[in-house]
């Protein structure tokens, strides 16, 4: 009798560390990937939020999600198969960093200077996935998540996602536009355009005059330790 009790409680000891392995690799990699879909719905809250500032950008075969004030956009691919230079992308005035020195010549090779604008972003890959002319603002966001999953960060520190751009760049948004959830504080940065500043200090830059963006630390997470990393930023508050 107690042989069998025995046997049954391995058994039943097993079957429960299967279900917890089967669980965490749900979470890691399979269908529950939390961070992934809660990234598509508040992206989707973002995209309703400010749909005039959404359109279409034929110049770069994607979409565009403007700023209020004007001065910068977030675009990313239609088809990441076939974008002509980066699939996603920051596009902003070029003239708070030229007023404050920055040489464009001295700018590394993930920036393009054009008109007035700089450009800086990188291509994600070759993946080729059903691509077809109904594709939305969003289906398109959620061909990243599919086929660049590596792509998408959550900022724990402004509970936010955002989407990776290479070199340090980003575009960041709340995942709760009316409350941060580890301290129920008003969320008062709903999108954030990111620049690595580094890049442009080296081209001639002097961070304390550029107009219109925020120079200041933030906190990131970087094998597995917090460390404060000087960004320029530039938050709104949407909603």
């Amino acid at each position: 009798m107690k042989k069998n009790t025995k046997i049954l409680f391995a058994a039943g000891a097993a079957v429960v560390v299967i279900a917890l392995l089967v669980v965490v690799f749900q979470m890691v990699g399979g269908n529950l990937d939390v961070v992934g879909k809660q990234s598509v719905a508040s992206f989707d809250a973002v995209l309703q939020a400010i749909p005039d500032q959404i359109t279409a950008d034929d110049t770069n075969g994607g979409w565009s999600l403007l700023a209020p004030d004007g001065t910068v956009r977030f675009i990313w691919s239609k088809d990441y198969s076939k974008s002509p230079l980066h699939d996603v992308m920051l596009e902003l005035d070029a003239k708070p960093f030229v007023d404050a020195g920055l040489d464009t010549t001295k700018l590394p090779s993930n920036y393009a200077s054009f008109d007035g604008m700089l450009m800086v972003g990188t291509k994600l890959g070759n993946e080729e996935f059903k691509y077809s002319d109904a594709m939305t603002p969003l289906s398109s966001y959620e061909q990243i998540v599919k086929n660049y999953r590596a792509s998408i960060n959550y900022h724990t520190a402004l509970d936010h996602y955002g989407v990776k751009l290479g070199d340090g760049n980003m575009f960041e948004w709340a995942k709760d536009m009316t409350k941060i959830s580890a301290t129920g504080k008003d969320q008062d940065k709903d999108i954030v355009f990111v620049l690595n500043p580094e890049p442009l200090i080296a081209a001639g830059v002097d961070p304390a005059k550029v107009v219109g963006w925020v120079y200041a630390q933030v906190p990131v997470e970087e094998n597995g330790k917090t460390i404060q990393v000087y960004k320029f930023l530039k938050p709104f508050n949407i909603v």
